[in-house]
């Protein structure tokens, strides 16, 4: 599934033309896209139509585009394998498009989004604007302190400038669970996903089962660290691209695979310590970490 990283270059490529663009037409080649999407499809693309789009902006693993006067935003999010590509009138996106978006630019350009989907676990819907619970920006990309509706129960990221470090501290410790369930979990800190849990959690040389009630305001602050600086290379190199469904809005894959110490190492050394990394069950899903680096916790 794409995280935080891959998203947020999907976001990035799509700030030189979304904000204030006219969305001129609009196409919906497979309704199961908009199964999030409250009303029929006629009344998708009617609603966007001869509207503009103000700003890209993204929570976690959501992005959303306001409309311009109205309290509604465009809302994306790209489930297993969904892609938002970037091209032109003549572009047609392959057999996997699912939503045309033609525009017109603030630059008075033509373009054209392509919402692509393969396995349909993605989804575009229209959903209603709120004030944010803290009264900062609703997410990256807008100083606006609206977020849609049904995002609105998804945590502020590790990246987004109000995420509050000493309350997630404070609410981790008071959490009973496992800390790599904690970094999933979305209610708490969003964005992070399977991939980049396992590489903060072998920078910290942190079993995924330690328990969130032994963090320290000193081990979480380090933890922290370690989630960004992994967030960031990511983003720096594209994202993580193990197969051709994670690219950028031109189609271009990410190689930050080339960086990883734990994710999808098993079997290899340990860039640390030498010793083999291993990959074990967690959650339906899977963890890798080093046997050397990470052990077991003690009293669990």
């Amino acid at each position: 599934m794409p995280e935080l990283p891959e998203v947020d270059v999907v976001r990035m490529g799509l700030e030189p033309v979304v904000p204030g663009a006219l969305v001129e037409a609009v196409t919906v080649l497979d309704e199961r896209s908009l199964k999030r999407h409250r009303g029929p499809s006629e009344d998708f693309v009617m609603s966007l139509e001869s509207h503009r789009l103000e700003a890209i902006v993204r929570r976690g693993k959501f992005l959303w585009a306001p409309l311009s006067g109205t309290s509604v935003a465009l809302v994306c999010h790209l489930g297993m394998s969904g892609q938002v590509l970037l091209g032109d009138r003549r572009s047609d996106f392959g057999r996997h498009l699912r939503i045309r978006l033609d525009l017109l630019t603030r630059g008075k350009k033509m373009a054209t989004l392509g919402f692509v989907d393969q396995r349909i676990f993605g989804s575009m819907a229209l959903d209603e604007l709120i004030e944010t619970t803290d009264g900062h920006p609703g997410g990256l990309g807008s100083a606006n302190s609206v977020i849609p509706a049904s995002v609105a129960h998804i945590a502020r990221d590790p990246l987004d400038p109000a995420f509050d470090d000493l309350g997630f501290a404070k609410k981790l410790r008071a959490k009973n669970t496992n800390i790599k369930r904690a970094l999933l979990d979305q209610h708490l800190i969003s964005g992070i996903g399977n991939i980049y849990a396992d590489e903060a959690l072998w920078a910290t040389k942190l079993h995924y089962n330690y328990p969130t009630s032994r963090m320290t305001q000193a081990k979480t602050a380090e933890l922290l660290a370690a989630v960004r600086e992994v967030l960031k290379k990511a983003l720096a190199e594209g994202g993580t691209s193990f197969d051709q469904q994670y690219v950028n809005v031109n189609g271009v894959s990410g190689y930050f695979s080339h960086s990883l110490n734990a994710y999808g190492r098993q079997g290899q050394s340990c860039a640390r310590c030498g010793r083999v990394i291993v990959r074990e069950p967690f959650m339906n899903r899977s963890s890798h970490r080093c046997p050397g680096c990470q052990r077991l916790p003690r009293n669990r």
